[in-house]
């Protein structure tokens, strides 16, 4: 099931926590090389963590962490803007644009949970009128993103290759969202509660394209 949760509340779900900062550890720092602080317990965070940024995160049946992503509006510090301004025009500050980072796979988890990050994404933009995301993505990704059918506009790019990184947004409209919801194995009404349990019945908006 998804689970939406702000940092503040990830004291109420330890195991959950723990297992996301370390999953974020193995993948970022272990397996993909990247340049992140990992802590005396193993946990990868770092200055956005701090943030209170809202987490989409995948749970097992089990109770452990399957996936998981972090949004963050882009009015305030955001990856994007702070590290990789070089890959845009300028820089992305609206309150109908979320930065979208830290996506992260538990080891053993299929393509549905990464579809089903997705889906809760989409229902981020329908619950709070968010139009856009925004997200920095390596190479490994892009085939990720085709599978699950929700690719982003790239809006820049460095690096050739495995080492490229590329900065996107993405959108959500109907159609990809029941595209989405039938790779996760997820009924769009599931999801809807899914999202409910944690913030209520809202008005739903509508779907936007990109401009």
């Amino acid at each position: 099931m998804l689970r939406y949760l702000y940092a503040d509340q990830l004291d109420q779900y330890p195991r959950l926590a723990d297992e996301m900062f370390t999953h974020r550890a193995d993948q970022f720092k272990t397996r993909l090389g990247w340049n992140v602080s990992v802590d005396a317990k193993g946990h990868e965070r770092d200055e956005y963590d701090a943030l209170n940024p809202l987490y989409v995160i995948w749970e097992t049946a089990d109770g452990g962490h399957g996936g998981s992503t972090r949004f963050l509006p882009t009015t305030g510090p955001v990856m994007v803007n702070d590290h990789f301004g070089d890959l845009i025009d300028a820089p992305i500050r609206s309150p109908l644009i979320w930065e979208c980072t830290r996506f992260c796979m538990a080891p053993g988890q299929g393509a549905h949970v990464a579809a089903a990050l997705m889906l809760g994404g989409g229902e981020l933009m329908t619950g709070f009128g968010v139009r856009l995301f925004v997200g920095v993505f390596d190479a490994r990704m892009v085939r990720i993103y085709k599978r699950v059918g929700s690719s982003p506009e790239v809006l820049g790019s460095m690096g050739a290759g495995r080492e490229q990184i590329s900065v996107g947004l993405w959108a959500f409209d109907k159609e990809a969202q029941h595209c989405v919801a039938e790779r996760a194995g997820v009924t769009c009404g599931q999801s809807r509660v899914w999202f409910e349990r944690s913030f209520g019945s809202m008005p739903i908006a509508e779907f936007s394209a990109i401009a």
